[in-house]
């Protein structure tokens, strides 16, 4: 599916006044693990900035142990820190790689900001080796965008 079809589809579950927010983003990740046959886990964390630490909101795919995790920690916790986009091609290639299944080859991560602040962030996971484009990137922070103006 095209990107700009999904677009469409996301802004319709965002603008469901029928569903809470939590609801559309478990609906987003499901849209997402559905539609694009590299994304095999999509997942919402979200920041304690407190305890320093993200905590895993809403998912699609394999339940996984790793529902908090530490900033710094891993692929999520290194762009808690860093507020950037991290593309990882290769998960083996990584030093500070946490593995959520034997299956996962890569791995994308989006931060989401409210409000200028890097509040959580979409994680999605492949099994397949380096599937990542710059347009997935693109989409990517262009669902976090619209995702930010819903909490």
């Amino acid at each position: 599916m095209s990107y700009s079809l999904l677009k469409d589809k996301v802004v319709v579950i965002l603008n469901n006044s029928d569903h809470t927010p939590d609801k559309k983003l478990t609906l987003i990740c499901e849209l997402l693990k559905q539609e694009v046959d590299h994304y095999d886990w999509v997942g919402f964390y979200f920041a304690n900035e407190e305890k320093q630490t993200l905590h895993l909101k809403t998912f699609a795919g394999k339940a996984t142990d790793h529902t908090v995790i530490p900033f710094g920690k891993g692929i999520c916790g290194q762009v808690a820190v860093s507020n950037s986009n991290f593309v990882v091609p290769d998960v083996k290639a990584q030093d500070n790689y946490i593995a959520c299944s034997i299956d996962v080859r890569s791995e994308i991560v989006i931060p989401l900001f409210k409000n200028g602040t890097n509040i959580g962030q979409i994680d999605i996971d492949s099994n397949s080796l380096d599937p990542f484009s710059q347009e997935d990137e693109e989409f990517l922070v262009w669902v976090n965008e619209q995702v930010a103006d819903i909490l």
